[in-house]
C-alpha cells in the first residue's frame, strides 16, 4: 500500500477559504481518521482526496504519483458513502460486482471476489436479496463489500455509521475494526463522532476551521492534548475547564481557583516556573478525580447512575464539573462528597493561545 500525503493542500469555494495549507501524512496500511466538528473541513478533505472536489493550491501524493489533477477512477480509490448509493432494483451479488462488470472483468473471477468479500463481511446468505429487504447494518455492509471487491489501494469512508441507530453503530464499530485489521489497506474515514475516532483509528486527526489541530495516536491525542479545543474534543465525558491562576505556596506549585487549590506534582515544577503567578485554564478529565476524605466538598447536582458506573454533575469554584465514578448503588443529587483529583492527570492550557503548557 502507497503512503498518502497532503502537502499545503488548499480548498476555496469562490472567496471563501475552506481549507489552508493542510500538511499531513499516511502511512501505508494506516487507519486514518479525520474528526472536527460539522463544517471543519474534514468530508472536504476526503472530497478532495477523491478527486470528487477540485483542488484549488497544493499536492496530493499517493505513492510516488501527484495525483492532485487526476480523475478519480485514475486514483486506485475506493469510496464509502453515509448514503449507502446502492441500486435498488440490484440484488447484493450484482451491487457489489457494479465497478467489476463495469471493468469487464471475467465472469468467474467476479464471482470468486463477490463471494469472497461476502465471506469476510458475513454476507453470504444475502447475495440474492436487494436492498429493501436488508436491514440499515447490512445494507451498510454492502457498500463497504462493493468497495471491497475492487481491491483498491485506499479506502474513503466518508460518516459511514451516522444513519445507524446506537446500537447498530456500536455492531458496525466493531466489525470495521476487524475488517481493517483483516485487509490491512490503508482507509481514511471522516466522522464527528470521537468515540468512532478513538476505537477504530490508527490515527486521529482533529480538525477546526480547516486547519490540523493535533494528529497522533487516539493515546497521544487523549493524554497529551496540544491545546484546549483537542483536550475538550475528545474523551467522553468531555474535559472539565476552571479559571485558576498558578501559584507557589511553601515550595508547592497549585491551580488556585476560587474555593479550591489543586496541588500539582514536583515534576512538572521546572517546565512551569515561567507561567507562575500568572491566569491558566485548568483541564480536569471527569475520570480523574476518586472519591476520598481529605479531598474537595463538593455537592452532587445531578446523578446519572449507569450501573457500575455514575457521571454527577457537582459544583467546583461556582462553575459545573463532570464526575465519573465507579458505583455499586446510586448516588443521590444533594448530597455532599468528597473528591480529590489525580495530579498526574491534569492539564494547563494558556488562556490567550489555548495550548497546553
Amino acid at each position: 500500500m502507497p503512503e498518502i500525503r497532503l502537502q499545503q493542500l488548499r480548498k476555496d469555494y469562490g472567496a471563501v477559504n475552506v481549507i489552508e495549507n493542510l500538511n499531513l501524512e499516511m502511512a501505508d496500511g494506516e487507519f486514518t481518521v479525520l474528526v472536527g466538528p460539522s463544517g471543519c473541513g474534514k468530508s472536504t478533505t476526503l472530497r478532495m482526496i477523491a478527486g470528487l472536489e477540485s483542488v484549488t493550491g497544493g499536492q496530493i501524493v499517493i505513492g510516488d504519483r501527484d495525483v492532485s489533477k487526476l480523475e478519480p477512477k485514475e486514483r486506485d480509490l475506493a469510496m464509502v458513502f453515509q448514503d449507502y448509493a446502492l441500486y435498488p432494483h440490484m440484488n447484493v451479488a450484482k451491487n457489489m460486482s457494479f465497478a467489476l462488470r463495469l471493468a469487464r472483468m471475467n465472469k468467474s473471477d467476479i464471482e470468486k471476489r463477490v463471494k469472497e468479500v461476502a465471506a469476510t463481511l458475513d454476507l453470504t446468505a444475502y447475495l440474492d436479496r436487494k436492498p429493501a429487504e436488508l436491514s440499515g447494518g447490512q445494507r451498510q455492509r454492502v457498500a463497504m463489500g462493493r468497495a471491497l471487491v475492487r481491491d483498491a489501494g485506499t479506502f474513503l469512508f466518508d460518516e459511514p455509521l451516522s444513519n445507524l441507530d446506537a446500537k447498530l453503530r456500536g455492531q458496525m464499530r466493531a466489525e470495521l475494526a476487524l475488517m481493517s485489521q483483516r485487509i490491512r489497506k490503508n482507509m481514511i474515514y471522516v466522522t464527528h463522532d470521537q468515540v468512532e475516532a478513538m476505537t477504530l483509528g490508527d490515527k486521529i486527526v482533529v480538525m477546526k476551521f480547516g486547519e490540523i489541530m493535533q494528529a497522533g495516536t487516539p493515546e497521544q491525542l487523549y493524554r497529551n492534548p496540544a491545546n484546549k479545543f483537542v483536550a475538550g474534543f475528545i474523551g467522553s465525558p468531555t474535559m472539565n475547564f476552571l479559571a485558576a491562576e498558578l501559584i507557589e505556596e511553601n515550595g508547592v506549585l497549585s491551580a488556585k481557583g476560587q474555593g479550591f487549590s489543586i496541588p500539582l506534582p514536583d515534576a512538572r515544577r521546572a517546565s512551569l516556573q515561567a507561567h507562575k503567578d500568572r491566569n491558566i485554564h485548568l483541564g480536569i478529565r471527569p475520570s480523574s478525580f476518586t472519591e476520598g476524605p481529605g479531598g474537595l466538598k463538593m455537592p452532587v447536582i445531578l446523578s446519572e447512575y449507569i450501573g457500575a458506573q455514575s457521571v454527577l454533575i457537582s459544583e467546583l469554584g461556582g462553575q459545573q464539573v463532570a464526575i465519573e465514578v465507579n458505583t455499586v448503588v446510586p448516588i443521590r443529587a444533594g448530597e455532599e462528597r468528597e473528591f480529590k483529583v489525580q495530579g498526574d492527570e491534569i492539564h494547563l492550557f494558556d488562556p490567550q493561545t489555548e495550548a497546553a503548557l
